[in-house]
């Protein structure tokens, strides 16, 4: 008999099953180890994805939104992709409850082929721009799928505030690097620190999003606290959390999936239901919450707004 063993770059059992039979086959929280981390945590933690009172006030509605009814406070708290904190969906629930360390402040760098570059704090960071609530749709590449009332910003309106010049062609991004804070990070399975690109066309596009919060209140740490990207027509891993760097480039960046798995993981990564990971099929997804699966829709949902990018691109090619 042949025993198959899963290289770090493939997906775990839970991240290929879907939310409900995963949560009930595994009781959420089965393991001795994640037991007795759960059993350590301060009580009114969100290890379940307790919902809270709103932080953001004043929110503005914005015309974005999928049409759709968002997934619940707790889906999107207890089933999440951060391999920062562990590869299992259940560990960034568990173990990023005291992430990020209010101790110590949260500063984003901005540098890079532009005029204006500094280091930010966080408060002085969002403080010139206007909070909107945006319903979008995020597709994770194992063909499950969440609807999610992000809080944030435009990217395109910080881009414009620091002034990239003629050079900068991309832009590239940084996922703090802490194993104390970070516990993943102390696995080989990435190289870390995470870093994802865009090009300067998707990032100024005006669906790119920087996301502060979700239903009103701040990020918790397993949605990617502080600060993170969300480009909604694109695979999940490709809107990266926790960001601490924001770089203008001249030339392509190679994202952390690129490295890891060049074949499976392109730098474009548009939710393209006609190209098939190598391991499974693109072409439906399930919504978390949902028994049955649907049909991917190209650019998940978004052709209208960004299609028009890729008109010249061969995108089964430039996958």
């Amino acid at each position: 008999m042949l025993i198959r063993k899963n290289k770090h770059s493939e997906p775990l059992e839970s991240e290929v099953t879907d939310h409900q039979v995963y949560l009930n086959r595994r009781q959420f929280l089965n393991t001795s180890a994640t037991i007795a981390t759960a059993t350590m945590l301060p009580m009114g933690l969100a290890v379940a994805g307790k919902e809270a009172e709103p932080t953001f006030t004043d929110l503005v509605k914005s015309d974005f939104a999928a049409g759709e009814e968002p997934s619940t406070f707790e889906a999107i708290t207890t089933y999440n992709n951060f391999y920062e904190f562990g590869t299992s969906k259940s560990s960034p629930a568990v173990l990023a409850t005291e992430f990020p360390d209010k101790s110590q402040p949260w500063k984003v760098t901005i540098d890079g082929e532009c005029d204006k570059p500094g280091d930010y704090h966080y408060d002085d960071l969002i403080r010139p721009f206007t909070m909107e609530e945006r319903i979008y749709r995020l597709r994770c590449v194992e063909g499950w799928s969440m609807v999610i009332p992000w809080v944030g910003f435009s990217l395109a309106d910080l881009i414009k505030r620091a002034q990239p010049n003629s050079r900068a062609k991309y832009v590239e991004f940084t996922t703090l690097y802490d194993p104390e804070q970070m516990p993943g990070q102390h696995r080989k399975v990435l190289d870390w620190p995470y870093t994802e690109g865009l090009r300067m066309d998707e990032a100024m596009n005006p669906l790119t999003l920087l996301a502060v919060g979700i239903y009103g209140q701040e990020l918790l740490g397993q949605n990617g606290a502080p600060i993170r990207l969300v480009v909604p027509w694109k695979y999940g891993f490709k809107s990266i959390k926790s960001i601490v760097r924001i770089r203008f480039v001249e030339q392509l960046p190679t994202s952390s999936w690129m490295k890891s798995g060049p074949r499976e993981y392109g730098f474009y990564s548009n939710v393209n239901p006609e190209v098939d990971h190598p391991r499974w099929s693109q072409s439906r997804e399930r919504r978390i919450g949902e028994f049955l699966k649907r049909k991917t829709l190209m650019f998940n949902g978004y052709e209208e707004q960004v299609a028009h990018m890729y008109s010249d691109m061969d995108l089964k090619k430039n996958f």
